[in-house]
């Protein structure tokens, strides 16, 4: 499970630095923040839906 912790928190960190930097933004550009935040955190494996709830 510590693999699966080490992930979640990665996914954290990217949705609270978009979250931080683009609220009130229009939904495109908080989903390509987002998307671009979980690359950068080496989280880039979530599914595609997953992003589009997180960046709703």
């Amino acid at each position: 499970m510590p693999i699966v912790a080490a992930h979640l928190a990665k996914i954290e960190r990217a949705v609270d630095r978009t979250r931080a930097s683009y609220a009130g933004q229009p939904f495109a550009a908080v989903h390509q923040a987002l998307a671009e935040a979980l690359q950068d955190e080496g989280a880039q494996r979530v599914v595609p839906q997953v992003v589009e709830e997180l960046a709703r």
